[in-house]
């Protein structure tokens, strides 16, 4: 588990980058296609919640958010064709045999599941939630922060939707035995403190949670982790928002796909929204109303996409650049490819742009459609854990 070497390939990995980005050109074709017949009927112009949020009996189809999914981890099912698994219980007593009814129990299953949670409640984690493939944690209807202990861990698996959750207030913790399966623990070293740390993983969709305040980033993807979407979340009040990739050295980051949309980077923001290595990311319609350092960072050539944004710098005037090359001179980032496309900058923000433009480098870049960085307002409005209710529409 925590033991297994860095090097260690991940049998889940998308081998093929573009391999994913074939897959969404033809989800954006369909979900297109879709449109022309009337699908989605509620037209907010976010995609994603104009595909279920309109159906005042969500809560009887839950798992129709998993057809709803966009971006490089829109083939990410969860637990869709598994059964439903109603968390009672909010306590975390014991790492290695977790009651049922407890959320751990239910995330180290061997078989897919939709889990929900019977009310609301404060889950304060003892150890790592090291979760299993195939799982969802839906905190839609209720009130669930996963919050004051540890918290979410999907390493070395594939198919994972987290939604609807308010994770704050990660604290390190570790060097103790956590079950990882049911028929499998092992002893975990000392955990960063990340809010969802993703770890050699794939097929991996983050929506509509609320992040704040960890011990180290809110979001980390690292150790050739690929296809993963984080959207229509609300970030606040952390330092070191989001890193993808795990070193300048760890070439196996190449592979690595990410998705950034919808989002919201709100207030006591410092820098990492996102920060990337290597890999390729498309930074699409995301709401960025704070920051103190820099939103956009990046080291080892990583292919930055940044398409329909609306930038707002700080007062700062030492602050008003959006890009941060980390540690590298100009003779080596000028190459790599960053753009800004449609990007709304406003308060003297600026995007320095770099590299030759190649289209092979940001095809691999891109996932879905950019919309008009004047809709982000609109599109972003609703970031962060929604207040559904049943008989209405969410």
């Amino acid at each position: 588990m925590a033991e297994r070497s860095g090097d260690a390939l991940n049998e889940h990995a998308v081998e093929n980058p573009e391999e994913i980005a074939s897959l969404v050109d033809a989800s954006i074709r369909n979900h297109t296609e879709r449109r022309n017949l009337n699908y989605f009927s509620c037209g907010t112009g976010n995609p994603i919640d104009d595909c279920w949020r309109c159906d005042k009996r969500w809560y009887l189809r839950r798992k129709h958010l998993a057809d709803c999914a966009i971006g490089f981890g829109r083939n990410a099912i969860g637990g869709r064709d598994g059964r439903y698994y109603v968390v009672t219980d909010p306590s975390d007593d014991d790492a290695v045999n977790p009651k049922p009814g407890t959320l751990r129990h239910a995330v180290i299953q061997d078989r897919p599941l939709w889990i929900v949670f019977k009310r609301d409640m404060v889950i304060t984690l003892k150890q790592e939630l090291i979760m299993n493939s195939f799982k969802t944690i839906d905190g839609r209807g209720v009130n669930v922060h996963i919050a004051y202990g540890a918290c979410i861990t999907i390493q070395f698996i594939t198919n994972v939707i987290i939604h609807g959750l308010h994770i704050h207030d990660c604290k390190q913790t570790g060097n103790a035995m956590v079950r990882s399966s049911p028929s499998h623990y092992g002893w975990r070293t000392l955990a960063d403190g990340d809010g969802i740390s993703i770890f050699g993983a794939s097929h991996i969709w983050i929506d509509h949670n609320s992040l704040s305040n960890c011990a180290d980033g809110l979001i980390d993807a690292i150790m050739a982790s690929t296809a993963i979407t984080v959207s229509n979340n609300y970030f606040t009040h952390h330092n070191e928002v989001m890193l993808l990739g795990h070193s300048d050295s760890y070439v196996r980051d190449k592979q690595m796909q990410v998705t950034i949309a919808y989002n919201h980077f709100g207030e006591g923001l410092i820098q990492r929204m996102p920060r990337c290595r290597h890999g390729y990311f498309h930074v699409v319609n995301n709401d960025y109303t704070h920051w103190e350092m820099y939103a956009i960072g990046g080291s080892a050539d990583p292919t930055i996409n940044s398409q329909g944004n609306r930038y707002l710098a700080p007062l700062n005037p030492f602050a008003k650049e959006v890009t941060k090359r980390v540690e590298t001179g100009q003779n080596l980032w000028k190459s790599w490819n960053w753009r800004s496309e449609g990007d709304l900058l406003l308060n003297g923000a600026f995007f320095i742009s770099s590299g030759a433009g190649a289209a092979a480098s940001y095809a691999r870049a891109s996932s879905l459609g950019a919309k008009s960085s004047s809709l982000v307002g609109t599109i972003t409005s609703a970031a962060g854990v929604l207040n559904c209710r049943r008989g209405v529409m969410c």
